[in-house]
Order: structure tokens, then C-alpha cells, then sequence
């Protein structure tokens, strides 16, 4: 329904000495209007200090992300006429994240998390070897394309409670880049990746609530990753190779 004309009432996160609390600004409500189009409004029109990310505007960088009415999601993507409760509309930053200013977030240690599980490619070719050949229709590369098209937006790692509760939580973003490493053939980290994602903060850590794949904008379950984790440490802790240097 064609709500142009209407006024949105918008609550949106500021930061101030103490913390930080919630401002209150009127929009123009108008049709096929973004979350992104309210708050850059806000930004250009009535409060130009107001501090957020955006790039791409289409769904591609991820940059966007906030909470809006409590749910973490991508703001380019997320319609007003979808979410807002009548006339109301509050957004604020991501969850489990540092707040930098307003609604931005410092992501490093999301991305620091990445780096703990081992979830960069190492392989063994050289640019003067011919290019590896994997089977499209193996069931590992099948397992690795599930996940491969993550953006490390963090919309995931907001919406786990896990992260909430124990901040050393490597994360369900960082466990599913693994999970698409370990199934790649070409990868030479195996032992240590899995070694690396099997520790107190790792993959044994999940509770399996699955607030990470019902809210992923991607339709990624790293619900599913983690869960091929556990079943992959296990194993080779069964067999006595977890973490242990290639024979």
C-alpha cells in the first residue's frame, strides 16, 4: 500500500558520553523507502553529525547492516513498509560489536575472529602450475558452495546469543569460512584449521539455536557449518590427526 504522505517517527541510536540513547526525528514516509533512504534523510536533512556505513546500496558490500525494531539486517534491502510497527521505526547498531559512533561499529574483532579460525586459503600451486580441478559435483565442493557466498556482513554474529554470552566465541561467520575451507581440496591447512576451530571458543561452543541462518540475508545456514564441524573435529580426534603435522 502506497503509505507516501504519512510521517515515520523514527528512534535512532546517537552516541553521547554515557553511552548513548535513542534521538527521535520525523521522515517523510514514501513508497518503496528503504531503511537506508530513512537514516540517510536523518543524515542529510535534519542531523548531519549522525554516523553510519553504506557502499553499494544493492545487497552486495553488506556495509549497511544495523538493528531495525531489534532484528539484524541489511538496510538497503529492508523495506519500511516490511518492518515498521505502525508509525514506528527504531534503528541502532549492530549487537556483540564495539559501537564506534552512532551506528557504526568497529568490526575488527569479527574479522580477527576469521583469522583465529584459520579461514584464509593456503595452497600449494604456484602461477606457474596448471590451474586445480575440482568436481563441481562432489559432495565436499557441494558443502563448500553452501557457504562460499558470504560477505562478512555480521549480521549473523549479532544475532547469536552465543557471541552475547562468551565474547571469545570465534562466531558463526568465522566457523562457516572454515567449513568451506576444510571442504576444499585444495586447501593445505586442514589439520590446523580444524584444530584451531575444535578449542573452548570454537565450533563445540554452539548451542545450535540457529539465530545465525534464520537471519542470514544470504540464506547461508552456518548453522549447518558448524554442525559439519563438530562432526569433522571429532573425527579427527578420534583418529588421533587433530592438529597433527601431515605424515
Amino acid at each position: 500500500m502506497d503509505r507516501s504522505g504519512d510521517m515515520l517517527r523514527v528512534a535512532i541510536w546517537r552516541s553521547r558520553g554515557d553511552g548513548g540513547g535513542f534521538a527521535h526525528y520525523d521522515v517523510p514516509r514514501e513508497a518503496s523507502q528503504t531503511v537506508l533512504d530513512v537514516v540517510t534523510y536523518v543524515q542529510r536533512r535534519l542531523e548531519p553529525s549522525l554516523a553510519y556505513r553504506f557502499a553499494c546500496r544493492v545487497g552486495m558490500c553488506g556495509s549497511c547492516a544495523m538493528t531495525v525494531n531489534g532484528v539484524a539486517r541489511w538496510t538497503c534491502r529492508t523495506h519500511v513498509a516490511r518492518v515498521a510497527d505502525g508509525d514506528r521505526l527504531e534503528i541502532a547498531p549492530l549487537a556483540n560489536l564495539p559501537v564506534v559512533k552512532d551506528l557504526v561499529t568497529d568490526m575488527r574483532e569479527f574479522f580477527d575472529k576469521w583469522a583465529r579460525a584459520r579461514g584464509r586459503f593456503g595452497g600449494a600451486r604456484t602461477r606457474r602450475d596448471d590451474f586445480a580441478r575440482v568436481d563441481p559435483a562432489s559432495p565436499a565442493r557441494r558443502a563448500a558452495d553452501a557457504g562460499i557466498e558470504c560477505i562478512g556482513c555480521g549480521v549473523c554474529y549479532a544475532s547469536c546469543d552465543v557471541v552475547r554470552w562468551r565474547p571469545d566465541f570465534l562466531g558463526p561467520a568465522a566457523l562457516n569460512r572454515a567449513w568451506t575451507l576444510v571442504n576444499d581440496s585444495r586447501d593445505t591447512a586442514q589439520r590446523e584449521r580444524l584444530a584451531a576451530v575444535a578449542g573452548d571458543a570454537g565450533c563445540h561452543a554452539c548451542h545450535t539455536q540457529g539465530s545465525c541462518t534464520e537471519r542470514c540475508p544470504k540464506h547461508i545456514a552456518p548453522t549447518a557449518a558448524i554442525a559439519g564441524l563438530k562432526r569433522a573435529t571429532a573425527r579427527a580426534a578420534v583418529r588421533g590427526t587433530l592438529g597433527a603435522e601431515p605424515r
